[in-house]
């Protein structure tokens, strides 16, 4: 349950951050160009908010729903749907008296501001925390794989040599190869000898259907580090240092293999092989209900090479924008998964985007998050959907390219259709978030 409060807040600090950010990329051109803006808010106010304070012809303040936030532009058609003030006559400072350019760079401004945050976030992650990544080659173990990887014709402890007809750098290369550039043919080095393992031309939905995210991962072996107290294994005689080799006489030398062992053996008492100075010896202890027995493995540093590249604060910011590109196209390559029908299943709302988050507080992990939603909500919000700035930005071209701006009634409708969409996919995927905490 704490696990879940800190999810939560941090999710809440991040699009805090992220809808202010986006609605004062409306808000400063359209008061650079005399544009009234009427209010101001973070989060929405249907029927009342919890705090409200008037600064000129602005109200700025806080809604109860935390479903994003708004701004609203004296003569704009938006979510409000005040015809009231568009029956009459436009006045000067009205955005639709405004010339077509700028009223285009105010609906521009929130995603430009949106992209630049997360280029901006980016290169002071790498300012400050540098990167960090364990290359594909330094997993001298091999590599453990999803089930569905098996089935397909890999076995525990390959190691991969190329995909297609490059080497990988990353785990993550590995899995966009397959998912998003169409990999089919894989080369790994069992026992010695080299292997061709190709895949099915459908895997892309195949692993979707079976929400197999992490295709592969590092094999790592099990040497006891930590003892969690008032564990089953606290009562044992398990000891630091501890390498662990079976249960109940099935090899599970290394981590995954152990847990995948002591799942399905909840509340019984199993016989663990440990190899303690140089000798083999047998442990008695029982396994939680929680399905684990109390031990923490060494870290992985311990066992592999990882490589880490430090940044300047001139280097940083180059590299910060070449890796918010690269985040920016691979969410692009990924849309190509929803239109699919395994894809259109993991659509998901605010309870999935709250577990990219860490259990605990970390701030690397928070401030990457916020970029990468940071890029999401730039993309989302440019797509030419009425009701989203795209929507707007897509009239207003057709505008500026015609010379004939469409008319108030066609713009209120393709609102209120916009409006329609987007709340269809907001209740499925969080149906979908609610669907899998039930079922799953």
């Amino acid at each position: 349950m704490e696990s879940f409060f800190i999810k939560a807040a941090q999710l809440l600090l991040s699009l805090s951050i992220l809808v202010i950010l986006h609605e004062l990329g409306h808000f400063i051109p359209a008061k650079l160009f005399k544009t009234r803006v009427e209010k101001f808010y973070l989060f929405f106010n249907p029927w009342f908010s919890l705090f409200k304070i008037k600064k000129g012809e602005t109200e700025y303040g806080l809604g109860w729903l935390p479903l994003g936030g708004y701004v609203k532009i004296a003569g704009m058609i938006d979510e409000s749907m005040d015809k009231e003030q568009l029956e009459k006559p436009a006045e000067p400072w009205e955005f639709r008296a405004k010339p077509a350019w700028q009223r285009l760079i105010i609906m521009l401004g929130g995603v430009v501001v949106n992209f630049i945050l997360a280029m901006i976030i980016y290169s002071f992650v790498l300012f400050t925390w540098g990167k960090e990544y364990l290359p594909v080659e330094n997993a001298i173990y091999g590599v453990t794989c999803d089930s569905l990887m098996l089935s397909y014709g890999f076995e525990e402890g390959d190691k991969i040599i190329s995909v297609g007809n490059t080497k990988p750098k990353t785990f993550s290369d590995i899995n966009k190869a397959i998912l998003l550039e169409n990999v089919r043919e894989i080369t790994v080095e069992r026992n010695g000898t080299r292997q061709l393992v190709k895949l099915p031309t459908d895997v892309d939905q195949q692993l979707l259907n079976n929400n197999a995210i992490r295709l592969f991962a590092a094999r790592v072996p099990f040497e006891i580090d930590t003892i969690l107290p008032n564990t089953p294994a606290s009562k044992s005689t398990l000891q630091k240092g501890d390498k662990i080799l079976a249960v109940n006489e099935q090899p599970a030398a290394y981590f995954h293999a152990f847990v995948k062992a002591i799942q399905p053996l909840k509340g019984k008492e199993v016989n663990l092989k440990v190899l303690r100075n140089g000798s083999e010896t047998i442990v008695p202890v029982t396994v939680g209900e929680d399905g684990k027995v109390g031990i923490g493995n060494k870290s992985p540093l311990d066992y592999f090479k990882f490589e880490k590249q430090e940044y300047t604060l001139t280097e940083s910011f180059p590299a910060g924008i070449d890796h918010g590109v690269n985040v920016l196209v691979g969410y692009v390559e990924q849309m190509k998964l929803v239109f699919t029908p395994a894809g259109v299943k993991h659509l998901g709302g605010f309870g999935q985007i709250g577990g990219l988050f860490s259990a605990q507080w970390n701030w690397q992990n928070f401030w990457e998050m916020t970029a990468f939603l940071s890029v999401v909500l730039a993309f989302m919000n440019i797509l030419p959907i009425p009701a989203l700035d795209g929507g707007h930005v897509t009239f207003l071209l057709y505008e500026m390219i015609t010379r004939r701006k469409p008319s108030e009634q066609f713009l209120e409708y393709a609102q209120i259709a916009g409006m329609v969409i987007l709340f269809s996919l907001m209740l499925y995927a969080n149906g979908n978030d609610l669907f899998k905490f039930l079922y799953n």
